[in-house]
């Protein structure tokens, strides 16, 4: 379907998940969501697909949340809140439950929820043009299901810093930090690389051999998921957020900050 917002091709033994949805950054929306969890179970359920390249179109990997359809009216935002984030709770888990490598492919710009799926990846190569940013502070906001995959990938003080300023930082930071794997200035051939390397590899073996990397994030997921969740549906609700939100869409500072 030439509509789609994620693209899924298969060939060689790798199936290629491509985020493709330009203009609006290929946001976490609804649809996007339901789509990447269709094109995951769909690598699951092949047995000629041995792992799976998760990357993009554009300039932008992934821009988080897609605010026009986080703030819009509902009758009720408090159930419009929990649901998309019982969805991306959701999302999340796929990644790491599936018993198949997930590599990134990156090179473009990640912000916020797509932090999220950087972190729920096995491997993530990232190229030149790549910057990352945990912005959910500068929007009334936190952090807070994709923490789940991102605050084990990171070092302590890195999580210190980045998700209270929600600065930006480059590739280089991205692996100093634990964030990826590798900054590289050729991201088609570190992933080429890789994809030889799991050739070589059972699918039992890498099945297994990744049960034991996700074990204890998924445990996270468990004892701490529900908390995270009715936070994040709790701030997705609040005035603040709504102000944070609404001044971004308009291009312009919100209540708090400076003006420019």
């Amino acid at each position: 379907m030439t509509d789609r917002v994620v693209r899924y091709e298969v060939a060689a033994g790798f199936a290629t998940v491509t985020l493709d949805s330009p203009h609006n950054r290929n946001a976490i929306s609804t649809r996007l969501v339901g789509e990447l969890r269709q094109a995951l179970a769909d690598a699951a359920a092949d047995p000629g697909v041995r792992a799976i390249v998760l990357t993009h179109t554009g300039g932008t990997f992934c821009a988080g949340a897609d605010l026009s359809e986080a703030s819009g009216v509902s009758e009720d935002p408090a159930t419009l809140a929990a649901q998309r984030t019982a969805s991306m709770t959701e999302l999340l888990r796929a990644f790491l439950e599936l018993p198949k490598p997930i590599v990134g492919r990156i090179d473009g710009h990640v912000r916020a929820g797509g932090m999220g799926l950087v972190g729920a990846c096995d491997m993530v190569a990232a190229g030149p043009s790549s910057t990352f940013a945990l912005t959910e502070s500068r929007l009334g906001l936190a952090a807070s299901i994709i923490s789940l995959t991102v605050l084990p990938r990171m070092t302590s003080r890195a999580a210190g810093r980045y998700f209270l300023t929600g600065e930006k930082f480059d590739s280089a930071t991205a692996e100093s930090i634990g964030l990826i794997t590798s900054a590289v200035p050729d991201v088609d051939a570190a992933v080429e690389a890789w994809l030889q390397e799991l050739a070589a590899a059972s699918p039992q073996g890498l099945a297994e051999s990744k049960r034991l990397t996700t074990t204890r994030m998924l445990a996270d997921f468990d004892r701490y998921g529900s908390d995270v969740a009715a936070q994040s549906a709790r701030l997705f609700g609040s005035a603040e957020a709504v102000e944070g939100m609404t001044a971004f869409l308009q291009r312009r500072p919100p209540s708090w900050a400076p003006a420019p």
